[in-house]
């Protein structure tokens, strides 16, 4: 997939099928949109998704910046559903008083070589977002392109949009979140280096550390799976701050070996983590990118009293987890 970041001035020498939208989630009424430029495939025509970075909400301070997906992980959803083209265009005060046929003529038309684009109802760019796809269809007879309009999609009864995602996964509503995104909510990164805690307690875990804009459901234990060189595997996950751990006297920590203890130093008690064990394997994986699914909520984060305590209830959460 060819990416095009951080700049615009680029220049398609292929026509192209365009969806254009913010894509938080990618959730099930953006692969909607996304089938549409797909299909054009067939017709010769590139699969080309152009996005805003950042959004024109964070932009104008309308956002607290956090997303259902980063980047990178929209990157990486964008090429396994088989976009050939993602243009992730640089929003600034500069570009966003854009005028909106302007827009249209200069980059979607002129440097994209658009000759299909398929967007929501709520299509919004160019300045003062006057941009809409009623524009668009004015527009299309002179610029060659077809507009073709994607009604809202409906799941349960209920208009599917990034807004309703986050409401349901800040509640821990995990399954739900399933059914609104097309796929379990997901966090992807590199493995990292943690505490050690997990190899000292007999459950070895897999720490990740999110990227600070990305929205995570409530501190806890989740069921879940992640996908390493293409295989999912049966896991459990823990995000938080590790409050047993992390308010432990340094006398106690240090039992557990010095690696812990210099970590420990290193992170501050802000610092959140998602750190998952898989049932019954066994390797190496620091440095390798892997995808958590989250699947079901199982209970808050809590604080123990001992590690020996903490240990138990790890216990009982693998095995509710593997049942």
């Amino acid at each position: 997939m060819e990416i095009i970041s951080e700049s615009v001035d680029f220049q398609l020498n292929r026509e192209a099928a365009i969806a254009i939208g913010k894509f938080d989630g990618v959730h099930v009424g953006h692969r909607r949109l996304l089938e549409e430029i797909l299909e054009k495939k067939k017709d010769g025509l590139e699969a080309c998704v152009f996005t805003f970075d950042v959004s024109p909400a964070v932009l104008f301070g309308l956002s607290d910046g956090k997303v259902l997906t980063t980047r990178r992980e929209k990157r990486k959803i964008f090429e396994g559903l088989g976009v050939d083209v993602l243009v992730e265009f640089p929003m600034n005060l500069t570009t966003a008083a854009t005028p909106a046929e302007e827009f249209a003529r200069k980059y979607l038309s002129g440097a994209l070589c658009g000759r299909f684009i398929a967007a929501g109802e709520d299509l919004s760019f160019g300045q003062y977002g006057k941009g809409n796809a009623e524009l668009l269809r004015r527009l299309s007879g002179e610029l060659a392109f077809e507009v073709r309009t994607i009604p809202k999609v409906s799941v349960d009864g209920v208009q599917v949009s990034s807004t309703y995602v986050r409401s349901l996964l800040e509640q821990g509503r995990m399954e739900e979140v399933t059914r609104f995104l097309g796929e379990p909510f997901f966090v992807h990164g590199v493995v990292t280096h943690g505490r050690h805690l997990g190899h000292t307690l007999g459950f070895p875990t897999l720490n990740l550390l999110p990227e600070e804009e990305k929205l995570l459901p409530p501190f806890g234990v989740y069921f879940s799976k992640v996908r390493i060189d293409g295989r999912l595997h049966p896991a459990i996950t823990n995000i938080g701050r590790r409050p047993t751990v992390s308010a432990a006297e340094p006398g106690k920590v240090q039992k557990l070996g010095e690696a812990a203890q210099a970590v420990k130093q290193e992170l501050p008690v802000t610092h959140v983590s998602v750190e998952t064990y898989l049932y019954d394997f066994d390797g190496d994986l620091y440095e390798k990118e892997i995808t958590v699914y989250l699947h079901h909520f199982h209970r808050p984060e809590q604080k123990f009293e001992s590690l020996d305590a903490l240990k138990a209830q790890i216990a009982l959460d693998v095995a509710a987890g593997k049942e």
